[in-house]
């Protein structure tokens, strides 16, 4: 008799408190990730590139659209990858839900959970860009994948959103100041809307980098670099800031305030400084890229907030993990890996290679203290 009460008392117990189901992806564990652009013909093969992100400890890798053989590299890596639907996609994606759903049943669906796909971009940098074409297909696009990743059962084991570059703000200085372009706000407020709706961050392409070449007489490029400086004090909120990094996060939470989406966490998609370029690109150098990778890299493994937000750490994706060398556009387009083809860091920022280093140490005498984990 008492080992019946026993049972059933386990079974109301169970149907009281069912086991939990299976648990959400985290989709940036930690502060730190990387791009892994492949736009070269140079650099290592994805297996090799699964290796060399396990040596140097990295756990968040996003790439630019949904290569087979590197989803197959990635495979039972632990590594969490956000993959993309890129821009020449966005109006095929925002034609019909079927499209989408072909598109995950066929980059997505076959390679769960081996693979551990957390987040999917779409398209890159599209509002405040040069084909306005994308604006509204853009809108319609994110919610065509949404409504496909509902009925794959993966809208809460995926994260959906869409990289801004500083195009899309009016102003951003001082970082209280900015808002977003008026031109851009009937796509981008449902696109917020809906964004908020699921829970998806605002995700910004950062860039001291190119904010200091566009005007290198007038910014500290110790500010830049997140050396010491005396900083700027915004004036409307009395806050100071001592590197242009946290001020760049801020005007996009100032921006997000002004629009009514105070609720939204702002993320960086893509951050990095390059070590070479142009003579015109003022800065551009293996010194001040070092210099900004490591600096930053502390920063973030810090998991602290920004002065706006203190109480909300800082997660960013580092842009690069190689050096492109078949990237268009302007020299330092080419230069901003943190790896040699060969797998060798670029300069030491306190991680590892696959192979020993030859890089000189003399440019900057530092040593990574915090760890990875």
């Amino acid at each position: 008799m008492m080992v019946l009460q026993t049972v059933l008392l386990l079974c109301c117990c169970l149907l009281a408190f069912p086991p939990p189901g299976p648990l959400a992806v985290e989709a940036f564990v930690g502060g730190y990730g990387i791009n892994y652009g492949r736009i070269a013909n140079n650099i290592p093969s994805p297996d090799k590139v699964v290796e060399l992100l396990r040596r140097a400890k990295i756990r968040n890798v996003k790439i630019y659209d949904a290569d087979h053989s590197v989803l197959d590299a990635f495979k039972g890596s632990g590594i969490n990858l956000v993959i993309a639907i890129p821009n020449e996609l966005v109006k095929d994606m925002a034609a019909n839900t079927s499209r989408s759903m072909d598109w995950l049943n066929q980059n997505v669906q076959p390679y769960l959970p081996e693979t551990r796909i957390v987040g999917i971009t779409v398209g890159n940098e599209v509002l405040g860009g040069q084909d306005q074409s994308l604006y509204q297909p853009l809108v319609d696009a994110v919610k065509n994948v949404y409504d496909g990743l509902k009925r794959l059962h993966l809208e809460s084991k995926i994260e959906l959103f869409t990289p801004h570059s500083e195009a899309v703000f009016a102003t951003s200085y001082p970082p209280s100041a900015c808002v977003f372009k008026e031109e851009l706000m009937s796509y981008m407020k449902p696109l917020l809307d809906f964004f908020a709706m699921i829970g998806s961050p605002f995700y910004v392409n950062a860039y001291p980098f190119l904010a200091y070449i566009s005007d290198p007489e007038h910014i500290d490029i110790n500010y830049a670099l997140f050396k010491p400086n005396k900083g700027i004090v915004d004036l409307n909120t009395s806050l100071h800031y001592d590197n242009m990094f946290d001020a760049q996060i801020d005007a996009a939470y100032a921006a997000l305030h002004a629009a009514g989406y105070d609720e939204m966490e702002v993320r960086v998609a893509e951050t990095g400084w390059a070590s070479s370029g142009d003579q015109n690109e003022a800065g551009a150098s293996s010194e001040n890229a070092r210099t900004y990778n490591f600096n930053l890299r502390k920063r973030l493994f810090l998991r602290t907030g920004t002065p706006l937000k203190p109480k909300r750490p800082v997660k960013a994706y580092i842009f690069a993990l190689f050096n492109e060398n078949q990237k268009p556009g302007a020299g330092s387009e080419r230069h901003y890996g943190l790896f040699l083809p060969d797998g060798r860091i670029s300069y030491d920022i306190g991680v590892s290679g696959l192979l020993p280093s030859s890089a000189s140490s003399s440019v900057l005498s530092i040593k990574m203290t915090v760890d990875l984990d």
